[in-house]
């Protein structure tokens, strides 16, 4: 894990065909699934396999909390950017996402989610998010 300043991370994406609703506009539930990409991308971007973590600590980040604003509809075949920021890690992990035409013009939806870190298998929340992950997403003590 690297111990650079990784607090943003923005991915590209198109809307595909499957993502529509039948009023041919992607369904609410999409709008998490994008974030879910820019989270993960983030994670990737800072160095942190949480698949190879959880092997190594026994430890999980499960997503505790989601909200989302919905601004403008995505339609098929938008391009579209979806930014994942980190807003804190000390005690929990706090991204705010935002969606938004590839152009930057129109912004579609905002969101937040929490994650707790969890030891496994005694499924025990702990106080703290892990050290080297706080490092990782640029949030050192």
């Amino acid at each position: 894990m690297n111990s650079g300043k990784n607090t943003t991370c923005e991915v590209n994406l198109t809307v595909p065909f499957h993502d529509l609703d039948p009023l041919q506009m992607v369904w609410h539930g999409n709008y998490i699934k994008y974030f879910d990409v820019a989270r993960s991308a983030l994670f990737n971007q800072a160095g942190i396999d949480l698949f190879h973590y959880f092997n190594r600590t026994s430890t999980l980040f499960p997503v505790t909390k989601t909200s989302v604003k919905f601004i403008s509809s995505l339609r098929y075949l938008d391009e579209f950017k979806c930014t994942a920021t980190v807003v804190q890690a000390q005690y929990k992990i706090v991204l705010d996402f935002r969606i938004s035409l590839a152009d930057g013009k129109k912004i579609c939806a905002k969101g937040r989610s929490e994650q707790v870190a969890v030891k496994f298998p005694q499924m025990e929340i702990l106080f703290e998010i892990p050290e080297d992950i706080r490092k990782a997403l640029g949030h050192p003590r």
